[in-house]
């Protein structure tokens, strides 16, 4: 299902523990590491898609979260046409996606990344909130860096202290 310009819409998910460290998934036999997220079915609300993602990658259900927030608008990115499968080129550019932040209010053990037949990930970490943007493939960088960004207002913390938080990490 893409958009008429050729995005597909998709959700992002960005669970934080009580320490406000984000949960970080290592990709099924490769060495890239990631956010849960996952493309929106026909008929589903984005908040729909991500419970299914959230299920399906991490084993999470909504009794282990509580939303916090979500990003106001689409946030997109585009694919380099080499990642682009040959029957899709000319019609499929990237992804846009509604980012979600959550809360962990479950425990660690709850985490099941072998909840479906096909895992996405086959490790998980909990990492500082601005490091993900040190190793997030180039081209969803941005993307990325906008999510985290906007979602920081719905941290309890002083906002002067996100941006000193936000400064001294260079981002």
């Amino acid at each position: 299902m893409l958009d008429r310009d050729g995005y597909r819409p998709n959700v992002g998910i960005i669970i934080i523990n009580r320490q406000n460290q984000v949960f970080w998934g290592k990709r099924v036999r490769e060495h890239s590491w990631q956010f849960p997220q996952g493309g929106i079915k026909q008929g589903e609300t984005p908040e729909q898609a991500m419970y299914r993602e959230l299920m399906e990658e991490v084993g999470l259900g909504p009794q282990h979260v509580e939303i916090i927030g979500r990003t106001r608008d689409w946030l997109k990115y585009d694919v380099p046409t080499n990642w682009v499968r040959r029957e899709w080129r000319g019609t499929y550019r990237g992804q846009k996606q509604i980012w979600f932040l959550l809360r962990l209010t479950g425990h660690d053990s709850d985490v099941c990344l072998r909840r479906t037949t096909h895992p996405e990930f086959d490790a998980w970490r909990w990492t500082e909130y601005w490091s993900p943007l040190d190793s997030v493939i180039e081209f969803k960088r941005a993307v990325y860096e906008s999510a985290l960004f906007e979602l920081t207002r719905f941290f309890e913390e002083a906002p002067e202290r996100v941006a000193r938080a936000i400064r001294f990490s260079g981002h």
